[in-house]
């Protein structure tokens, strides 16, 4: 599921072995839901601070630029507000004569409910379809019939986690697989980080490219006020860019690692690996779910109906001359079609009432904590329009960023969310806090609003590739036994490679849009 923080709050339960331990005592980053509460009550103080101001809106209800002027300030209660911020986030009311979000007055729906209720949902699809072990199958009879001829697992493998990791944010899913292909890896004369990173940079590099991730392009598309399809081509041309860079880059290491395994930069590991991994499996690679039977055949194609039928639900066919009919969905309709799906796989893969049920529940705890993220994010959001500060911060960037044009602008957004990515190491939760803020700036540029969802999920992308919080970078790392210090140096080029990648194409997408 996401990149997000889904992974770090989770802990990884194990950790890397070789020269560099772990410190006690070293300092360490509080979880993505005490950063975010902190943000709310700092909010809370900022409206004692910050004027209060408000720019006029247009018809479609975007601010106006060159309209902006102070009111009468309106700060809010650093206790009461911030506790309640969460809730109304999730739920709450707007009143209309105020603008204040408030869950006891009438009004319009102003929350995430409809946002969290769908990661919820998918939780629960994403479970089930696991559970029946199609995917796990699948991956496991294609390193069986490339035996042999493993130097082409390493593309095919990436380009499959990197498709998961576009669609529907593979991350934890992705640890099921470290110890088959890092065995595999190990006895093809290669070693255990090409493993690692076939999974993690496939996966992390198809997140960092997210096309239809409803876990940061839904998320971050619905407070940005625009359609998932929006940017889909500069998406869809950075996955394809950032990934044929990342298989280069895994297949030139392998390719000196299997001439030379004293160029290996876990060489001093190998000895010990291959005893641990040639024990950890069967010799013959066979084990549970390693047969793709027709049922896991017919899965994962109803599992990738799901997208497609998602995309074309959401899809503004009319908008863009297209001859379909346009069904202008969104996040209650596509909440409706993953609970069908998960319903049809789970009667598909024999599941009865009652363990289709549990498995659902299941997988949707997995991604509670992710649902109770955009809550308390969505939070931040309530205390800065309810003290009517948002349209100042607006303002400042306006002056600051307004004259830079579209291009400038695309890629001094990137820059932006890249620290902003280490700060809240939720893609989701960044999503929610920066959205309402960062995409009306891109009205006052001349740019669209899609570069700025283009530009959060490509930094918070890269950031997940590294980031020491995450239960999916160490805790891949810990299964492949690879140092955490050994696959920094290994990847901190590549890194940089994507980043260039990345703002070319966020410059040329501000030109073309």
């Amino acid at each position: 599921m996401s990149s997000d923080a889904h992974a770090p709050e989770r802990p990884a339960a194990v950790e890397p072995p070789g020269d560099e331990p772990p410190r006690r005592g070293r300092f360490s980053l509080p979880s993505a839901y005490t950063i975010l509460f902190a943000l709310i009550v700092l909010t809370a103080l900022a409206t004692w601070i910050i004027p209060a101001g408000q720019y006029a809106l247009s018809p479609e209800g975007t601010p106006i630029p060159g309209t902006y002027e102070e009111v009468e300030s309106n700060p809010q209660r650093i206790i009461v507000d911030s506790l309640e911020a969460p809730i109304n986030g999730l739920y709450g009311i707007e009143d209309p004569a105020t603008g204040n979000v408030d869950v006891f007055n009438t009004g319009t729906l102003f929350g995430a409910i409809d946002v969290a209720l769908f990661i919820l949902v998918i939780g629960g699809f994403i479970g089930i379809t696991m559970q029946t072990g199609a995917i796990q199958a699948g991956i496991a009879v294609l390193v069986r019939k490339l035996h042999g001829r493993e130097r082409w697992l390493i593309p095919i493998l990436m380009m499959i986690f990197a498709a998961g990791g576009t669609t529907f944010g593979m991350a934890e899913e992705s640890l099921a697989f470290y110890l088959l292909i890092t065995t595999v890896m190990i006895a093809a004369g290669y070693d255990a980080l090409v493993g690692a990173t076939v999974i993690l940079l496939g996966a992390g590099i198809g997140v960092l490219g997210s096309t239809v991730n409803p876990f940061a392009t839904g998320i971050a598309s619905e407070f940005a006020d625009v359609p998932l399809t929006d940017g889909l081509w500069l998406r869809l041309t950075i996955l394809v860019l950032c990934l044929a860079a990342g298989i280069w880059w895994v297949l030139r290491y392998a390719t000196r690692v299997r001439r030379d395994p004293d160029a290996s930069l876990v060489a001093d590991l190998r000895a010990a690996n291959r005893e641990h991994f040639a024990s950890a499996v069967p010799a013959d690679g066979d084990g549970d779910g390693a047969r793709l039977t027709g049922r896991h055949q017919l899965i994962l194609l109803v599992f990738g109906a799901a997208f497609a039928l998602m995309v074309y639900g959401v899809v503004p066919w009319d908008d863009i001359g297209i001859d379909l009919p346009t069904l202008w969905w969104w996040f209650p309709e596509m909440t409706a079609l993953f609970l069908l799906f998960a319903i049809l796989i789970g009667l598909i893969g024999g599941m009865g009432e009652g363990r289709l049920t549990t498995v659902f529940v299941d997988g949707a705890r997995d991604l509670l904590g992710v649902a109770l993220i955009i809550g308390i994010a969505r939070g931040i959001t309530v205390v800065m329009n309810n003290g009517q500060i948002t349209d100042t911060v607006l303002h400042w960037a306006e002056s600051a960023l307004g004259d830079v044009g579209a291009t400038a602008f695309s890629i001094v957004m990137y820059a932006l969310f890249l620290p902003l990515s280490f700060l809240i190491p939720s893609s989701s939760g960044l999503a929610t806090v920066a959205m309402p803020i960062m995409a009306p700036l891109a009205d006052f540029a001349g740019a669209d609003r899609s570069l700025v969802v283009t530009a959060y999920q490509s930094a918070s992308g890269l950031l997940n590739l590294v980031t020491p919080t995450s239960a999916v970078v160490m805790g891949g790392l810990a299964i492949a036994r690879v140092p955490y210090g050994r696959y920094l140096r290994f990847v901190w080029p590549l890194l940089a490679i994507l980043a260039a990648i990345t703002v070319v194409m966020l410059g040329i997408g501000a030109v073309t849009a």
